[in-house]
């Protein structure tokens, strides 16, 4: 929470700093703004990038360990399962240690796994390999949410968790494109190699730009106070809808780029892997409509804004299915702007829900998310195994009706609402 106005200065925790008594919490054109919008940006690029670097080289995966893309697609889907299973216990300690101080924690130890991910003598071996760093980049995504929501005013905290969620855009799509030519070329243990160093240049500008915290209070380690301070979000009928939301976003997000490498490589497209790594420049798309959803919700709402992410996400999916790579481009297209722009709307929602424990709040919005990735890369695989890319498209079309049926929802709870309130009396 942001500490107090009191006109004193105070210092509490490993990150904090003196607070001034004015409002030094930062906005666009203020100072520190651009700094930390960089330094938040390079680390979604990062993450996103280490996350998924095994993501388009699956079908090099699968055949070095001669094993089924259901299989390969567990580099995936372990340390996207790792990530949402520890996301929870890293807020925690952000809570006490500082926002700042765990994301760097978190962030060296990505890389230095990212760097052994290259040797890994086995399937297994890079399954758990991934699923260590998925782990470790946990301390990333929920920290960075509450500290976005203690350092900038609410005004502009939509644009600025906007911001890196498209840091996440980019990471992905540099990620998958280097990766892809630099496969064809050496392999795909030199390329996650490649992502690695990336990662390890990022992860130092990070600690250099980043601002220190003025609004961070240390919170408790406490087990009965972090269940109550979940239980208490898990009882939020609106937060519960928007965990919902992003885990079905990501599900289709997970299962369509998991899948879309074995598809591009098959009848009729047949492409080499350079190319299908250069398919995600389509990542591009989610870095504009992530970064815009802020002027998305002024003009349409919340729940305006999910609709027409949802809609723009099932027009990509119908797309996809035709036989000609120009409108499976198009398909891609939406689908990666549908989604950013669902996911930041969702996600910064969280963040302005939640008054207390928000590091606690957008973790279990990203455990959700993240859960919703791996859930989806997996069954994308399996839907794809049983029938074909018409699977993939259908598991990702019902995942969207989910969105749309939870907004609805939630669109006729907000009615309810309205006509309980009191009149005011004049």
């Amino acid at each position: 929470m942001p500490a107090a106005d009191t006109g004193a200065s105070t210092t509490v925790g490993a990150d904090a700093v003196t607070v001034p008594a004015q409002d030094s919490r930062m906005t666009p054109g203020g100072p520190g703004y651009r700094r930390m919008s960089l330094a938040l940006f390079l680390a979604g690029v990062a993450t996103f990038a280490l996350l998924y670097s095994t993501q388009a080289l699956l079908p090099l995966v699968s055949r070095d360990f001669a094993v089924s893309a259901s299989a390969a697609s567990w580099t995936v889907s372990g340390a996207t399962g790792a990530l949402a299973l520890f996301v929870l216990p890293m807020s925690a300690l952000s809570e006490r240690f500082g926002r700042r101080t765990l994301m760097t924690a978190s962030l060296a130890v990505a890389v230095t796994v990212g760097l052994l991910v290259p040797f890994a003598p086995s399937l297994g071996w890079l399954i758990v390999l991934r699923a260590v760093q998925g782990a470790a980049l946990a301390g990333l995504p929920a920290s960075a949410q509450a500290y976005l929501a203690e350092e900038v005013r609410p005004k502009a905290l939509v644009t600025a968790i906007g911001l890196f969620v498209a840091g996440n855009s980019v990471g992905g799509m540099s990620g998958r494109i280097i990766t892809g030519w630099v496969a064809q070329e050496w392999g795909w243990r030199v390329a996650v190699g490649t992502v690695g160093v990336i990662a390890v240049a990022c992860a130092v500008a990070f600690r250099l730009l980043l601002p220190a915290p003025k609004h961070f209070t240390a919170g408790s380690l406490r087990p009965r106070v972090l269940a109550r301070t979940v239980r208490d979000h898990l009882a939020n009928p609106l937060l519960r809808r928007l965990y919902a939301i992003g885990a079905l976003f990501m599900m289709v997000f997970g299962g369509v780029y998991t899948v879309i490498g074995y598809r591009l490589t098959e009848a009729p497209f047949g492409l080499p892997q350079g190319i299908i790594g250069s398919i995600f420049l389509v990542y591009l798309v989610g870095t504009v409509s992530a970064s815009t959803a802020g002027r998305l919700v002024g003009r349409l709402g919340r729940r305006g804004a999910l609709y027409l992410a949802g809609g723009t996400t099932t027009a990509g999916l119908l797309l996809s299915l035709a036989p000609t790579l120009p409108l499976v481009l198009l398909g891609l297209v939406l689908i990666t702007a549908g989604f950013f722009a669902g996911h930041a709307v969702a996600s910064s929602a969280v963040s302005h829900t939640a008054k207390e424990g928000r590091a606690q709040a957008s973790a279990l919005y990203q455990s959700a998310y993240y859960i919703g990735s791996s859930t989806g890369s997996t069954l994308g695989a399996v839907a794809f195994h049983a029938g074909g890319w018409a699977g993939t498209v259908g598991m990702g079309v019902l995942a969207v009706a989910g969105v749309v049926v939870i907004t609805l929802f939630g669109s006729r709870a907000a009615r309810v609402a309205a006509r309980r309130e009191p009149v005011p009396a004049h």
